[in-house]
């Protein structure tokens, strides 16, 4: 299938990266083949799996600005069935290295093509920009997850987002599809939380995620050890919120013969 999904918002600390590397863990623990693409030069993909930035020799950066083959820069996590292409703090500088090649919008979608097929889902975790590399990740994209935190701010710059959107969906990618806004960092107990919750699902009805990301300290803590939150503790809400998040979007994608009412582990 090799269906790209991109996760985006310019707005920093909304769970895009927590997403993309619990998402992924949680479908290769369902036995599906999954690609994570750390775009964003911090790294945080890269690192909140496992590895050493600094002993990575080969990354996306290289990928895109020297051309070589991905397939020698992807690293196999611990988790079976997942495997990583991962960032380096070099990519800052690779906008400007990409301003004079051709269709600089399509690097990453050519980078992307050659190995796609080998998975069954490819995450690309965005930077936290609106940038060229986000745009490249966009048109690379069959489709988008726009996580959105449960705080005071959660809509401001979602129109820019949705704009950035509209113009790739017209004039780079005409097959883009939102795949879903998904709520994180949700607190039952504030009411914040809650009205949010309710903003969002009347703004975009039902393009909105069922599952809802709860505030879980062993999430905060799992990037630390370089573990997904299942491997850290399986257990944990954390770790069930995104286990039921995949299983969802199994679902969207008719990967799954679950019946709705069995989709929600409690």
């Amino acid at each position: 299938m090799g269906k790209i999904i991109a996760l985006a918002n310019q707005k920093g600390g909304v769970g895009k990266t927590t997403t993309a590397i619990n998402l992924a863990a949680s479908l290769a623990v369902l036995e599906y083949k999954i690609l994570v693409v750390d775009a964003d030069p911090q790294a945080n993909a890269t690192s909140g799996l496992g590895f050493d930035l600094r002993e990575i020799e080969a990354s996306i950066y290289e990928c895109i600005v020297d051309g070589i083959d991905p397939s020698n820069a992807l690293l196999n996590t611990e988790i079976e069935g997942l495997d990583l292409l991962p960032s380096h703090i070099d990519l800052v500088g690779a906008e400007i290295e990409m301003l004079n090649l051709p269709e600089r919008e399509n690097v990453l979608k050519k980078v992307l093509n050659q190995i796609k097929d080998r998975y069954d889902f490819v995450l690309i975790d965005c930077s936290p920009s609106l940038g060229l590399i986000t745009v490249n990740s966009l048109t690379a994209a069959d489709s988008v997850i726009i996580p959105v935190q449960c705080e005071y701010f959660a809509l401001e710059g979602l129109g820019k987002l949705l704009n950035t959107i509209k113009i790739i969906q017209s004039r780079l990618n005409t097959t883009l599809e939102i795949e879903g806004f998904l709520l994180t960092m949700y607190d039952s107990r504030l009411r914040l939380s809650n009205q949010v919750v309710e903003e969002v699902q009347r703004h975009f009805q039902d393009m909105v995620f069922e599952t809802l990301i709860t505030r879980n300290i062993k999430l905060s803590e799992a990037p630390s050890y370089g573990k997904a939150v299942v491997e850290y503790d399986a257990t944990s809400k954390g770790a069930v919120s995104y286990l039921n998040l995949a299983r969802e979007l199994l679902q969207k994608n008719n990967m799954t013969k679950i019946d709705s009412k069995d989709k929600v582990i409690k």
